[in-house]
């Protein structure tokens, strides 16, 4: 019996269309199955006047709440599910399981991000970030050191300057 598989099975998608201030993007969740590990690949594209959205990198997470009103404070803290969960944005911070790699943005406005995390799902179950109330991807201004600090310090990325609800399909 063959537990993992080489050729991964495309199970679900769901995507965010993301906004902000002169701010544009588009995010694809694609999630696979390999024997039994599931794995979420994450394609993040944005393009922003570079005055709001500046050169180099910013932080990027799954934020707890699948809304991006009230200046995006109201997606809530990191996706960190669970009894030990906490999603406090930078107290807890690197180990919420919506925390992602940083994108890099050109001089021009533009980033591409590509990444593969194991942290959450789109198929139902305890780490699914579309049930409930679902959940937002969410672009800091600053770049995510991947260190912890003190709360509502911003060590985790600092200001949010664009947000999208993530949704199925």
């Amino acid at each position: 019996m063959n537990l993992f598989s080489t050729e991964g099975k495309e199970v679900m998608k769901a995507h965010a269309q993301i906004s902000g201030k002169e701010i544009t993007g588009n995010a694809v969740f694609t999630e696979y199955q390999f024997g039994t590990q599931t794995l979420i690949k994450i394609v993040l594209t944005l393009e922003g006047n570079p005055a709001n959205i500046k050169p180099g990198q910013h932080a990027v997470h799954i934020h707890e709440k699948g809304t991006c009103e009230g200046e995006f404070k109201c997606a809530g803290g990191h996706f960190d599910p669970g009894p030990a969960g906490n999603p406090d944005t930078d107290v807890n911070h690197p180990f919420h399981a919506g925390d992602l790699p940083n994108i890099v943005i050109d001089e021009n406005g533009k980033g591409v991000l590509e990444a593969v995390t194991t942290r959450v799902t789109l198929s139902e179950g305890p780490l699914c970030i579309l049930s409930g109330e679902g959940s937002a991807l969410m672009i800091h201004a600053n770049q995510d050191p991947y260190k912890g600090g003190e709360h509502m310090s911003g060590v985790s990325g600092g200001p949010r300057i664009a947000c999208g609800i993530i949704r199925r399909g």
